[in-house]
């Protein structure tokens, strides 16, 4: 059971660290995590839960009307056109017998909308995933080790959302900003869903907090309070050995964060360098929930491969969920 003593933080991060890592699981090399918990057989089996050939995009747009606010110099996409109709209609493409084009140019964080953390990004005293030092890995040139596209080929299997906001909220509920998911509010999800959640799986966590950024304008939704994982989930997280999660806020985990003194994503702290856990958030998972809800099966096969950006900490996506 994991205590928060809400005074220290670094000493309850390292009492979890000891309790709950993956650090060498895999092998001095691993560039994967717990990503290695699903494998072949497992994404079969989860290719069987296509039953109705429908899917949900689980993405927000990338477009100037997004979340960002420019904290850390995170900046919403910027969407140029290169070449126009206005272009061809003017016949000063050079191209021959009529045929004209457009295209375009995208500038962006890779952080800035739907995507997921990779590996390299965040540290814990200097070390990186598996014990390796954070200078080592991470350099101006990027992810050396652990970049995000060693996960191309990897983030695809069977997908379970657990709506916590619906279970506690009722039907559309959102989760009051502040509030901290429990790996008992997860564990009551699952079971109220009739779910189950375990090795190699992909989880998806409602907290409604995307549903009110989309009704009331995103206001602090990046970076702001907002509802999350609580830091006591990391035993929880280690010991159902999922592949990886996802949840529809900026953060991931609870906001503010649970301690009376400054604190700053404690739980990230945690579970990325030492679970070796990648996280997705900022997904959009309003219309998957209501069908979920409707048909009462919380289960799917989910596609949400990044871009193979080489040497990139995180990337954007659009995950993909087939019922």
């Amino acid at each position: 059971m994991i205590n928060v003593d809400r005074n220290d933080p670094e000493g309850t991060i390292a009492r979890i660290v000891a309790a709950h890592s993956n650090v060498g699981r895999w092998g001095e090399d691993d560039v994967l995590g717990t990503v290695n918990f699903v494998d072949d057989a497992m994404r079969a089996d989860a290719a069987g839960l296509i039953r109705r050939g429908v899917t949900f995009s689980l993405s927000q747009s990338f477009d100037m009307d997004g979340p960002q606010k420019g904290w850390r110099r995170r900046t919403n996409p910027v969407h140029t056109m290169l070449d126009t109709g206005t272009d061809a209609a003017l016949g000063n493409q050079g191209f021959p017998h009529g045929i004209g084009g457009a295209d375009d140019v995208i500038a962006m964080p890779l952080q800035c909308s739907t995507q997921w953390d990779g590996l390299g990004h965040i540290f814990d005293h200097g070390m990186a995933w598996n014990g390796r030092k954070a200078e080592e890995v991470v350099t101006s040139d990027g992810d050396l080790v652990t970049g995000i596209q060693h996960m191309a080929d990897r983030l695809a299997g069977r997908g379970v959302l657990l709506d916590v906001a619906r279970h506690l909220a009722g039907p559309g509920g959102e989760l009051e900003d502040g509030f901290a998911i429990t790996a008992e509010h997860l564990t009551a999800t699952a079971e109220a869903q009739g779910a189950s959640v375990g090795r190699g799986d992909f989880v998806l966590v409602r907290t409604g907090r995307l549903a009110r950024a989309k009704r009331e304008g995103w206001g602090e939704y990046a970076g702001g309070p907002s509802a999350g994982l609580s830091l006591t989930t990391a035993e929880w997280l280690h010991g159902t050995e999922i592949a990886a999660i996802a949840t529809d806020t900026w953060g991931f985990e609870v906001r503010p964060n649970e301690f009376d003194v400054p604190a700053f994503q404690p739980l990230h702290q945690v579970v990325i360098p030492h679970l070796g856990l990648t996280i997705g958030e900022m997904w959009d998972l309003e219309a998957l929930a209501d069908d979920c809800a409707a048909d009462g099966r919380y289960e799917f096969f989910l596609a949400a491969p990044p871009l193979p950006i080489t040497g990139a900490v995180g990337s954007p996506v659009n995950p993909l969920a087939f019922k």
